[in-house]
């Protein structure tokens, strides 16, 4: 019975902690993301967050297809002059990168404007990387809403300078599995902050201009 009582202790400590966390990191990033190209502040660079291009049912993935629509939007506005793209690549059929890349140039994005960063395998690699290895200190961060105050909260702990435009968001059963999903997220943020966790790899240092 006692032991029985110290797993729901924990339980609840656990799940205490992760609404926190979720309120915590939403506050860091109050009033610095945006949803409309003529309020948002420019910056020179703005950092695509990987999507993959398809979901499992072989139907393009609209995450990865909004956070397209966005970047394109901010570049053809003038908010920004480059385009970072950081995703992952960890295997010869899978690259997220090159696939933002191809779908921006046929927008018409000159090829010159857009860099890509292959090991950006999660969001902190995706941010640190952004600042050691492409010199970039301030940035506009290019996803969701949900995605862009997580990847601004760990930013700031980089001492970066940071906002987020703000990709169109998806609703229903889908969507709601990514928010849930979320909370976990923030939670290994915010452990990945306390333990100072770095990247799985830096490199050679790539100036974007």
């Amino acid at each position: 019975m006692k032991y029985l009582k110290k797993i729901a202790g924990l339980a609840t400590l656990s799940l205490i902690y992760m609404i926190m966390t979720n309120v915590w990191i939403s506050h860091q990033a109050k009033s610095l993301t945006y949803n409309d190209t003529s309020l948002i502040p420019k910056n020179k660079v703005g950092l695509v967050l990987g999507a993959s291009k398809f979901v499992s049912n072989g139907h393009i993935n609209l995450y990865y297809k909004y956070r397209l629509e966005a970047a394109y939007q901010l570049y053809k506005s003038g908010k920004i002059e480059f385009i970072l793209i950081s995703g992952d690549n960890g295997r010869k059929s899978y690259d997220e990168p090159t696939d933002f890349k191809n779908d921006l140039i046929k927008k018409g994005v000159p090829e010159n404007k857009i860099f890509l960063d292959y090991a950006g395998f999660r969001t902190l690699d995706s941010v640190v990387r952004a600042k050691e290895v492409f010199g970039v200190n301030s940035v506009t961060i290019i996803s969701q809403k949900f995605h862009n105050e997580r990847a601004i909260y760990l930013a700031k702990n980089f001492k970066i300078n940071a906002i987020g435009y703000n990709a169109k968001d998806i609703r229903g059963r889908y969507g709601m599995k990514t928010k849930l999903r979320e909370y976990m997220a923030r939670t290994k943020a915010s452990i990945d902050i306390l333990f100072n966790v770095k990247p799985k790899f830096l490199g050679k240092k790539i100036d974007i201009k």
